[in-house]
């Protein structure tokens, strides 16, 4: 570690003198790495630090290396600073994010230095999760969409997520459903229109969400793709990152009807001039859409992909029927 750098960790976080524990991933496509540092005489025991490194060559591992996908991931790193800047402070421990102590950007370099959230009570990462894990990131998400509700994503992405339409005209190209493809532009259209919007986190994956020890308490991390729009997105991509086919049918409703119970009440705490009952009324009719439109992200993207099944599917035929037959 050179010099400039240790200063920086060293005096954000008052400590003496560091040293590193472990690499604990690297950065997806080779962008850098994520690395956790102890600390000796301050108030951390350790700290976080993901240093993006912008490479000269892209690789991609399924075969992405345009000069498109290549901007598109520097522009992340940029909001996810910009997000820790601006906005991240605007969250409750309902909806935690690990505090930013703090960022520099040096020619191809970006350094962001976090809260490790292993020592503030979240070491858990889960790749199976129960039924009271589901519902603790979707409260998460719930009290983090009634935060940012009406809210201006300055130096945010406009619309958020990694797989909105005006992002990806390659995957759009590669697509071979031609009936998705049809009405890819009409399901952008009717999220955007949305006259509720927030901010979406806009990679709320399972593998995105840290656990306490109980699993009831979450927080959340990657906000490369975080922006403007409708929180359905969030909900959706969440419920499909960690459900199959059969659990996406049978719980669909119950885990919407918990996930709008637990929005009533942040929207009572934070945003009491929003009335909760037309939100629900206009994003749950809004879940498919935000389902078929990641569905035809991934379909373009990754034609084989395991999130393919014949629950998205059959949600994607019933949206395109309706979005081509506006009055039936």
């Amino acid at each position: 570690m050179n010099k400039s750098l240790q200063s920086l960790i060293l005096k954000s976080t008052h400590a003496k003198s560091l040293f590193k524990i472990e690499t604990i991933q690297s950065l997806w496509n080779g962008y850098g790495e994520i690395v956790r540092y102890g600390l000796e005489g301050g108030d951390q025991q350790s700290v976080i630090l993901k240093h993006i490194r912008l490479p000269a060559q892209k690789h991609h591992p399924r075969g992405w290396n345009t000069d498109l996908s290549h901007q598109r991931k520097v522009k992340s790193y940029q909001i996810e600073v910009a997000w820790y800047k601006q906005w991240s402070q605007m969250c409750s421990t309902q909806c935690y994010t690990p505090h930013c102590f703090a960022t520099k950007h040096k020619q191809d370099e970006i350094f962001i230095l976090l809260e490790d959230l292993n020592i503030s009570g979240f070491p858990l990462l889960k790749t199976q999760v129960s039924d009271k894990e589901i519902k603790a990131c979707l409260s998460w998400l719930a009290h983090f969409h009634a935060t940012f509700m009406n809210k201006q994503a300055n130096d945010l992405w406009p619309i958020g997520t990694y797989w909105h339409l005006d992002t990806r005209p390659d995957e759009l190209r590669a697509l071979q459903d031609i009936d998705l493809k049809g009405v890819a532009s009409k399901i952008d259209q009717k999220l955007q229109d949305c006259t509720f919007k927030s901010f979406v986190h806009g990679d709320a994956k399972l593998a995105n969400f840290c656990f306490s020890q109980e699993g009831n308490h979450v927080a959340a991390v990657d906000f490369q793709y975080v922006g403007g729009g409708c929180g359905m997105k969030d909900v959706a991509y969440f419920i499909g990152s960690c459900l199959n086919e059969q659990q996406c049918q049978q719980q669909e409703t119950s885990l919407l009807d918990y996930y709008f119970q637990q929005l009533k009440l942040a929207l009572e705490k934070y945003q009491t001039d929003i009335d909760s009952h037309a939100v629900e009324q206009e994003w749950r009719a809004l879940y498919p859409i935000a389902w078929t439109d990641f569905h035809r992200f991934i379909k373009g993207w990754s034609p084989d992909h395991w999130k393919i099944n014949s629950y998205s599917e059959q949600l994607a035929r019933e949206v395109i029927f309706k979005l081509n037959h506006p009055g039936n």
